[in-house]
């Protein structure tokens, strides 16, 4: 004899109905809850609680309980468990925020080689001081209790994130001078498509070194094989042949590249390349540089040379750990994921040879840069 049903009829709404059929279509859902959503639209199309437990293969009170869960606390909880006692904490709220004050601190500040924590070396640390600090519960942690105190923390002390100082009080002053000098780039650019013949008196250049471009030889590379070995084989061991370092230029205007290089990037290589800079545009216009801080930039050389050259040079600086305000920055990254990837050179001289190569095939077909990111909502001053 059936279950007389005590209860008043499931009631859903169009929107709980919408949503409990779409949980029990899908499949990513937990399996407890697609069938948890089958119970509760079976109910509401008038089915009994067996003929429901019989049709899914569960116990009737699963499916009472299902149902008896939403009529007094709604659907989420229907889908979901509700909070259980559980087992009582072994673990007091003191012992925990001292096992997280261990993790804040460095290993060397308590006395070990160490720089970082490893879990393997926190957890030994704990367990020897526990009792001493007055949390003996600790002795017991385990390497999983661990990773949930840490992680409820927020805390990986294992882990090293950086981050740059704002040593620079003018930088958004700075900053916006370099906007404003890509502004009126963009500007003059943008005159001199419109009016054929017409030439800047001014050359905007965006400068910068990339030192430290290693010369690495190896032995020959084997080229893929179908069926053996799809990519290029190269030998683990090479031989390192130097460094050189690059000092290149981009013109704003025309995205041409003006570039040198050399053993070392100090004042005097700046200074070759100013010449060099002075060569390449006529004797009437003015040269705009845009780079960085750098102590050759403004060493006493370098005062001098230009001192020997008024009003040919202007220099705008970019801020303090502001290298990305500078666009050759971009034309760096770009050789480095391309050019310089994987290279093998036999000599430095070829890697020198290389590098010229490039630009030349960069100045081939040059790309004027402009500058985008949030132009328009910086202030310029």
């Amino acid at each position: 004899m059936p279950f007389p049903r005590k209860r008043s009829p499931l009631l859903l709404s169009e929107q709980d109905r919408l949503k409990l059929e779409a949980i029990r279509k899908s499949r990513t859902e937990e399996k407890r809850r697609t069938l948890r959503a089958t119970f509760l639209l079976d109910s509401r199309a008038g089915r009994s609680d067996g003929a429901i437990a019989r049709h899914h293969h569960v116990s009737r009170s699963t499916v009472v309980a299902c149902i008896q869960k939403f009529l007094q606390f709604g659907l989420e909880a229907a889908l979901g468990e509700l909070p259980r006692s559980g087992k009582p904490r072994q673990l007091p709220d003191d012992a925990i925020v001292w096992v997280q004050h261990c993790a804040c601190q460095k290993p060397k500040e308590l006395g070990y080689s160490y720089e970082l924590w490893t879990y393997r070396l926190l957890l030994a640390h704990i367990h020897q001081r526990c009792v001493a600090a007055g949390h003996p519960a600790l002795l017991k942690l385990s390497r999983s209790k661990l990773h949930k105190i840490l992680r409820q923390g927020e805390l990986r002390p294992h882990q090293i994130r950086y981050y740059v100082e704002k040593r620079d009080p003018d930088f958004e002053l700075k900053m916006a001078n370099v906007l404003h000098v890509y502004k009126e780039v963009e500007i003059v650019n943008e005159y001199h498509r419109r009016e054929a013949g017409w030439q800047p008196r001014m050359g905007t250049i965006s400068y910068d070194e990339k030192p430290g471009i290693q010369a690495l030889a190896t032995t020959p590379d084997r080229p893929p094989v179908g069926g053996t070995h799809p990519s290029h084989l190269r030998d683990y061991e090479y031989v390192r042949m130097g460094t050189v370092s690059l000092l290149a230029g981009l013109d704003l205007h025309s995205g041409r590249v003006i570039e040198t290089v050399s053993d070392t990037h100090n004042s005097a290589d700046f200074i070759a390349f100013l010449r060099q800079l002075d060569g390449a545009y006529p004797e009437h216009h003015q040269i705009r540089l845009i780079l960085d801080n750098h102590s050759a930039h403004i060493s006493k050389e370098t005062r001098g040379y230009l001192q020997t050259m008024p009003r040919r040079f202007v220099f705008v600086f970019t801020p303090t750990h502001g290298w990305w305000l500078n666009l050759i920055e971009n034309q760096f990254s770009k050789m480095t994921r391309t050019m310089l990837r994987g290279i093998r050179v036999a000599s430095k001289q070829e890697l020198i040879d290389g590098i010229h190569q490039y630009f030349d095939e960069i100045n081939a077909t040059p790309v004027v840069f402009r500058w985008k990111y949030k132009m328009d909502e910086t202030i310029i001053v």
